[in-house]
């Protein structure tokens, strides 16, 4: 959630950030949010100018009664009486306002970095780097759904008796495979720092808030209606909301999470021949990194994290590339968002596998994540996360680029936690 005072002191840039963002109407939206703070402001005033007055008028009784003068505090009772039922209206009054200022901060996405291209779809992203080499495959060749079916090793149409579409089952050594990726990106993590959390994958609305999945993403969220709970989408909303209401020390930074979890999203409206097998899931597996950084050194991070991804992929000898995305296909909370996609041989086309974001102080306003600088005042602290990595479309491109006459091979990184070099 943007602060009232960034928009206010920085309306230029802030309009132009959601200009980037293709947002409608944006400079409406930003007048509405001045003229309600200002509405806030005035009546604040008016309470307290209206505050001052009783208690003036309260020591004024005092005295009057121990002078005796009893009829003339039955007349200035009267008027406090009045300035009560006024107060009670401003402070209604103020309530409202202050409750529609944040629902519409609520419907404002982040205000993007400098280096955030002007675009509004996938087809504006930049290119920031390739890696790896296009693997050649075999005459006759086949997409992983055809694979996993000849292999037996993951069955969509089991999943589909059991839940529905987009919940597969994972047998044999496709079980195997996701759990070796799972360890694999867990241990890796570890060796570089971070903290492994177990978190819930049930989450309140309040958590939901703090990072920015309500009320943007609600749609797209499974919801346990009875109790008000949401399935998680990603490990970045219980992870992040450990710090929400949290005050830090600067010596706390850099703090450094890791955690697996199984992720849901109802994908509403997706279909076509891109969402086939492993590409769109309704349930995934997804291990993800979250920092939370002090404010100076958070595009340092961001950059730490892009390159810690780029290394799971080159371990796992995938070709990928690296972008940085545009304005109108950033996500609603973001500032800065790279993605990483590898490419699938036999689909031939490049899957999006990570998304690494800085969120400047946008989440941290949400959630009340503050830290106490050296002068012992509090700021807003930076929140940064990553998949690192999301596993289907990992499954797909090892099972399709890595396919031969005598079977898929394994990664080489892989087989100590698989216990077999191919399927």
């Amino acid at each position: 959630m943007l602060l009232v005072n960034t928009i206010r002191e920085n309306y230029d840039t802030v309009l132009t950030g959601l200009k980037k963002r293709n947002l409608p109407n944006a400079e409406s939206i930003l007048a509405k949010v001045l003229e309600l703070d200002q509405s806030r402001k005035d009546t604040q005033n008016q309470r307290d100018t209206l505050q001052a007055e009783s208690n003036a008028i309260s020591k004024q009784i005092g005295m009057l009664m121990k002078e005796g003068k009893n009829a003339e505090v039955e007349q200035i009772k009267a008027r406090t009486t009045e300035i009560k039922e006024q107060i009670k209206t401003l402070e209604e009054s103020f309530a409202q306002i202050e409750e529609s200022l944040k629902q519409l901060l609520y419907t404002i996405p982040n205000v993007p970095h400098v280096s955030v291209p002007f675009g509004k779809s996938a087809e504006d992203n930049e290119i920031v780097l390739q890696n790896g080499t296009i693997p050649t495959l075999p005459e006759g060749k086949l997409p992983h759904w055809e694979l996993i079916k000849k292999l037996d090793i993951i069955d969509f149409e089991l999943g589909v008796k059991i839940t529905g579409a987009g919940f597969p089952v994972y047998k044999g050594k496709g079980a195997r495979l996701q759990r070796a990726l799972i360890n694999f990106f867990l241990d890796e993590a570890l060796k570089a720092g971070y903290t492994e959390i177990q978190p819930p994958i049930l989450v309140n609305e309040d958590s939901g808030y703090g990072t920015g999945q309500l009320p943007d993403k609600e749609g797209q969220m499974y919801e346990a209606t009875v109790d008000r709970l949401f399935l998680i989408p990603t490990a970045e909303v219980p992870i992040t909301n450990i710090y929400r209401d949290a005050i830090l020390n600067e010596s706390d930074f850099p703090i450094k999470n890791v955690g697996y979890t199984p992720c849901f999203r109802r994908e509403a409206g997706s279909w076509g021949a891109h969402v086939r097998g492993l590409n769109r899931l309704h349930q995934f597996d997804k291990v993800e990194i979250v920092h939370i950084s002090h404010p100076e050194v958070s595009y340092q991070a961001l950059e730490e994290m892009s390159l810690y991804v780029q290394g799971l992929l080159q371990k796992l000898e995938l070709p990928y590339r690296v972008l940085r995305l545009c304005g109108g296909d950033m996500g609603f909370t973001s500032a800065l968002t790279y993605d990483m996609e590898v490419f699938s041989a036999a689909q031939e086309r490049w899957l999006e596998v990570s998304s690494v974001s800085n969120f400047e102080s946008y989440q941290a306003n949400r959630l009340k994540l503050r830290y106490r600088n050296a002068d012992k005042k509090t700021q807003l602290a930076h929140t940064l996360n990553g998949s690192a990595l999301a596993l289907p479309r990992i499954v797909a491109a090892i099972l399709e680029n890595n396919q031969t006459e005598a079977g898929i091979k394994m990664p080489e990184v892989l087989i100590p936690y698989l216990g077999f070099d191919k399927i």
